[in-house]
């Protein structure tokens, strides 16, 4: 198996990467009963050397509930009728885990509301407090 290339400069070696097959529910017939089509593909997270340690706290918290006991992010792919689909599903569905992980967050920076935004939302409040006013019952007594 060739290594994952995910971008130009992050590449996963495939002694990474641990496949293995299992049979799969689903489309296939009566074969569904004798051949191995699901993929389960496990990447030891811990085990990575090529990823930042960020890249690898992003992906824990994107993993959700791939990333299993041990770290490693477990991915079951059995939605074709061949190993080869699935593997290729497999591969895939880790690399876009990989890439949406690897941005870093922009950072959000507090800034003070402008003065006439200010303005805005009061002339917008005593403007619901005379609509307010508006609506009471009106008393004959005064």
């Amino acid at each position: 198996m060739p290594p994952l290339e995910i971008s130009a400069e992050v590449v996963i070696p495939d002694s990474e990467l641990a496949l293995s097959f299992v049979r799969a529910s689903g489309p296939g017939g009566q074969n569904v009963n004798k051949v191995a089509s699901a993929v389960q593909l496990r990447f030891a997270l811990h085990a990575n050397t090529t990823l930042d340690e960020g890249v690898k706290m992003r992906l824990r918290a994107l993993a959700g509930r791939r990333l299993t006991d041990d770290g490693a992010i477990l991915i079951i792919a059995r939605n074709h009728r061949t190993q080869e689909h699935n593997r290729r599903e497999a591969l895939e569905r880790l690399s876009d885990l990989i890439n949406r992980a690897l941005p870093a967050p922009k950072v959000r920076r507090a800034t003070k509301p402008t003065r006439a935004a200010r303005e805005r939302r009061l002339e917008g409040k005593s403007r619901n407090r005379q609509t307010k006013q508006l609506r009471k019952s009106v008393r004959w007594d005064d």
